[in-house]
């Protein structure tokens, strides 16, 4: 790309859905863009299964970003991920899996990618409306420009995956990141559980619990969780250091 950008670019911005013909565009920016070489067979599947979210972002005609995503059930999430959601939700609960997010150097930090993953947003409230609980995604944990992006639109690392990616032989670590919607959560670690308990006890009245078992109750408490202490009148006592 020689033209320069404008300000303004975002407003010349055109979204269309990628079609066969774009596949040896397709191929050319992945190769560009990431380290990744994948089979013909992806390419082909991305631009023409419908079963994929395949969005691209064009300028004057070409194609300057694009976003891939999948929706499917909590059923089809490969093993590393099937802690994505809390086993309270159905199995056939949804979940939207990007492949792919990347935009021309030339055209990034005017919102195009932002645009995108709002487009997918957008897609997810339309076809899975409420039944979609989560949108997660892989990163290689050198990889600090896109966990940057994802970690400042509330994406949460969710898993370290030693070994998860190999790139011309080499075996290289990757992250989960997961950003939950319409009320989905992770499944509940001792900590929350432990949470709970202790913000269900500071809201008990004393007189109601024999008070040497709620004292004890809320010291036993007290070691446990990270706050910095438990008040018997005035509840918890945050931390002003995050």
């Amino acid at each position: 790309m020689t033209d320069i950008v404008s300000s303004t670019i975002l407003s010349e911005i055109q979204l269309r859905l990628l079609c066969h013909d774009d596949i040896d565009t397709v191929k050319l920016l992945c190769g560009d863009w990431f380290p990744i070489e994948y089979p013909d067979s992806w390419y082909r599947d991305i631009t023409s299964n419908k079963k994929f979210f395949s969005l691209a972002a064009t300028y004057k005609g070409g194609i300057v970003g694009m976003i891939v995503a999948e929706i499917k059930s909590r059923s089809k999430v490969h093993k590393e991920d099937g802690d994505i959601l809390a086993s309270s939700f159905p199995i056939e609960t949804q979940v939207a899996y990007i492949l792919s997010l990347g935009v021309v150097k030339d055209f990034r930090k005017h919102g195009i990618g932002s645009l995108l993953l709002e487009s997918l947003k957008d897609h997810i409230s339309t076809t899975a409306q409420d039944h979609c609980k989560a949108i997660y995604l892989h990163v290689l944990t050198t990889n600090s420009t896109a966990i940057h992006f994802y970690e400042n639109r509330d994406f949460k690392q969710h898993h370290y995956l030693p070994y998860y990616y190999s790139i011309r032989g080499v075996l290289k670590d990757g992250f989960t990141y997961v950003l939950y919607i319409n009320g989905g959560h992770p499944p509940w670690t001792i900590f929350d559980y432990l949470q709970h308990i202790g913000s269900t006890l500071v809201n008990l009245r004393p007189c109601s619990i024999p008070q040497r078992i709620y004292r004890q109750a809320q010291n036993l408490i007290r070691s446990f969780l990270p706050w910095p202490g438990i008040s018997a009148k005035g509840g918890i006592e945050y931390s002003r250091a995050m």
